[in-house]
C-alpha cells in the first residue's frame, strides 16, 4: 500500500465530519442474488473517494444504497446528510426542456421559489462553463456537454456528498480528461465530500484522495490506496513516474481481487 501525505479531512465544529460511513454492509436480491459483502466504507467531507472493480461487482449497488434507492440486507449504512447530488452515466436531460430549464429541474422539484432556482441555475450553469447555452435544446450539445449540464442541475442543491456512477465513461479520452479537470476543480471550490464509480484505474488515481478496489461478485473491498498528490491536482501529474507506479499498484489489486 502507499504512504500519504494528504491532508486529513477538514475538521468541522471541533471534529472530523463522516458523510457515510458503512459497516458491514450486505445486499441481497430477492432472486439470491448476493451483491455486496462486509463492506466496510467512510467517507468524510472533503474526501472525493473512487471505487473501481469489475463489471458487475456491485460498485453502483453501493450508491444506490448511498442516495436511498437500495436498502442494505445487512449492516449499517449511515449517511449523514439529506443534500446528496447523484450523476449517472447517463445525463439523462430532458429532451423538449432547454439546457437552462433543465438544470433548473432538480430545484424545482424540491420546491425551491422560482427567482432562487433561478440564480442558482444561471450560477451553476456558469461553474460548469456552459454560459451562453442556457437556451439551447440537450439534443444541439455535445455528450461532454450535456455530462456538464447534469452535474450544473446537482450543483444547484449545493449538495454535500456527491455520488458520480461512470459519469464520463461513454466519452472520448480528451474530453474525459477535461472534464475530470472541471470535476477537481468543483470539488476544490465546494469542499463537497465525493463518491465516484469507474472502469478506469487513471482516471480513478487523477480524480481521488482515496481509491477503493473491489472484488468480482460478491462485492468486497480488497485494496485500498491513499493518493498522495496535492490538490488542486497538475493535470500534467499524469505523465509522472508517481503516478504510473499508484496507477500499477491499483491495476495490480484488482486483478488479484478478480480471481
Amino acid at each position: 500500500m502507499t504512504t500519504t501525505e494528504t491532508p486529513p479531512a477538514p475538521v468541522l465544529s471541533g471534529r472530523r465530519s463522516t458523510l457515510l460511513d458503512f459497516s458491514d454492509v450486505a445486499l441481497r436480491f430477492p432472486n439470491g442474488t448476493v451483491a455486496l459483502q462486509g463492506v466496510d466504507l467512510t467517507v468524510d467531507r472533503g474526501e472525493f473517494v473512487t471505487v473501481v472493480g469489475p463489471s458487475g461487482c456491485g460498485k453502483s449497488t453501493l450508491l444506490r444504497i448511498a442516495s436511498g434507492l437500495e436498502t442494505a440486507s445487512e449492516g449499517d449504512a449511515d449517511v449523514d446528510t439529506d443534500r446528496i447530488g447523484y450523476v449517472f452515466q447517463d445525463a439523462t436531460l430532458l429532451p423538449w426542456r432547454s439546457i437552462l430549464d433543465n438544470v433548473e429541474l432538480l430545484a424545482e422539484l424540491n420546491g425551491m421559489p422560482k427567482a432562487e432556482r433561478a440564480v442558482r441555475a444561471r450560477e451553476a450553469i456558469d461553474l460548469v462553463g456552459l454560459s451562453g447555452f442556457e437556451k439551447n435544446l440537450p439534443k444541439q450539445l455535445s455528450g461532454g456537454m450535456k455530462m456538464r449540464a447534469s452535474l450544473a442541475r446537482s450543483l444547484t442543491l449545493d449538495p454535500e456528498l456527491f455520488l458520480f456512477d461512470e459519469p464520463f465513461g461513454a466519452l472520448d479520452e480528451i474530453t474525459r480528461e477535461r472534464l475530470n479537470d472541471e470535476l477537481l476543480r468543483l470539488f476544490v471550490e465546494k469542499g463537497f465530500a465525493g463518491l465516484f464509480i469507474t472502469h478506469s484505474v487513471s482516471e480513478a488515481v487523477y480524480l481521488s484522495t482515496r481509491v477503493i478496489v473491489m472484488s468480482g461478485r460478491p462485492g468486497r473491498i480488497v485494496g485500498e490506496f491513499d493518493v498522495p498528490f496535492p490538490m488542486p491536482r497538475d493535470p500534467e501529474i499524469r505523465f509522472t513516474a508517481e503516478f504510473a507506479e499508484l496507477v500499477g499498484e491499483v491495476s495490480h489489486a484488482l486483478r488479484e481481487g478478480h480471481h
